[in-house]
């Protein structure tokens, strides 16, 4: 079985007496150590299905499996339990607590996870590393530039060892030169073996990707891998 598995999702809305059908029936299938893009207008549900995808919603219909484990029939705690063990997740936000170190922001999902401080600082200590900001640690976010605080992101995204790492247009509040540098450490650590889907609208940055899944009307127009 692939590492993500959805059959015929489904996601509707209730806007009054009108139903919005943000997904219909989307199937897809991304295996371990993939490096795939979800493409889409605004409106076409490629959010939606990133939601989904990361366990941060429930489908209306359909099944979702990740890493073997049916997601659909879980609960609000056993769905907050698989977010923080399966899926790292970078925002085009950031998302850092301000008054907080970069180690500290990367501490966090293992501290939820119940890590002793010793070995959580280690395993922050490592993703900042990887991310190549081993001298920034001590700094908080207003001291770093945008691309620092992306890779702050991408390194506590990174900590838990997640299944995959789950990014929703990642480079969207990012100058081109460092968005350039930011999808140049995705290609890295894809080349490191990390499972990666990419969520975005630009031609761009889905180019780095080796597959890109359209999204359109709620359902999927194409699916393309590179050659």
């Amino acid at each position: 079985m692939a590492l993500i598995e959805t059959h015929d999702l489904w996601k509707t809305y209730r806007m009054g007496d009108e139903e919005i059908h943000a997904l219909r029936g989307v199937s897809v299938g991304i295996e371990r150590g993939e490096y795939a893009a979800i493409m889409g207008p605004s409106g076409s549900g490629k959010s939606t299905l990133m939601n989904l995808i990361g366990c941060l919603d429930t489908a209306s219909k359909g099944t979702y499996h990740l890493n073997g484990k049916e997601v659909s029939t879980m609960n609000d705690n056993e769905l907050a339990r698989i977010r923080n063990e399966e899926i790292g997740f970078v925002f085009q936000t950031f998302n850092l607590l301000p008054r907080a170190t970069a180690l500290q922001n990367v501490e966090l999902p293992l501290v939820y996870a119940g890590v002793p401080a010793k070995e959580r600082q280690a395993r922050a200590r490592e993703a900042l590393e990887k991310v190549e900001l081993g001298s920034r640690m001590q700094h908080k976010p207003n001291e770093m530039s945008g691309g620092q605080r992306q890779r702050v992101a991408i390194a506590r995204a990174l900590v838990n060892n997640p299944s995959i790492l789950l990014a929703d247009e990642p480079t969207g509040n990012l100058d081109t030169k460092t968005g350039i540098e930011i999808m140049a450490l995705f290609a890295r650590l894809h080349e490191a073996g990390n499972t990666i889907v990419l969520v975005t609208h630009e031609p761009e940055v889905a180019a780095h990707a080796k597959r890109a899944i359209h999204i359109r009307d709620g359902q999927v127009e194409k699916d393309v891998r590179a050659a």
